[in-house]
């Protein structure tokens, strides 16, 4: 079997760019999290969800509008088609979600910076090239895989240092009550 080197080079390249983003995404998610999460650790869920075409439109709009009105913006969609198909939502919670293939869970501890791997789950499809001996090859993803095939419910179980659910709630209130009065001071 010939390879090409450079083809190869550009796609392992590509690949190496994927952690880059997960890092930014990951540190995204924590800067923005609710200020309730500060000292409670929490997950990090991030899965790919599909844009329909009136999102598209919005999105083309937007990225319209801000070229307009600012002359140093640089216009990312040029036509509806070079919209992406989907994006990646980074989502902080308090709760373990269940398990999907498409998406990653992260487990973060504030207020240091560790963050602990929990599950990251390609498209079905994908899995293959993630295996041992491929270019691309992850532990962590094949773990997932196996994981996900054979022991979702441990997977999906409650990890030792969970919040109780008691403590969860009074966090959920808390955020609602907080809420609550930052509309009271916009009204006013």
């Amino acid at each position: 079997m010939k390879i090409d080197r450079l083809e190869t080079h550009d796609r392992l390249l590509q690949f190496n760019k994927q952690s880059d983003y997960i890092s930014h995404g990951c540190q995204e998610c924590i800067n923005n999290r609710p200020r309730e999460y500060n000292d409670h650790p929490f997950y990090i869920f991030a899965h790919k969800r599909t844009i329909g075409l009136d999102e598209k439109i919005s999105i083309f709009n937007e990225d319209l509008r801000l070229a307009l009105l600012s002359p140093q913006y640089i216009r990312k969609y040029q036509t509806l088609d070079t919209i992406p198909e989907a994006r990646l939502i980074w989502e902080p919670r308090l709760t373990k979600p269940r398990a999907q293939s498409n998406s990653m869970l992260f487990k973060a501890y504030p207020p240091s910076d560790n963050i602990r791997v929990i599950w990251m789950l390609p498209a079905p499809e994908l899995w293959e090239q993630y295996q041992k001996d491929k270019l691309t090859q992850n532990q962590t993803i094949c773990e997932s895989i196996d994981m996900y095939i054979n022991n979702r419910g441990k997977l999906e179980g409650r990890e030792e240092d969970d919040i109780p659910d008691h403590v969860i709630k009074g966090i959920m209130m808390e955020i609602g009550r907080n809420a609550r009065l930052k509309r009271g001071k916009r009204d006013v």
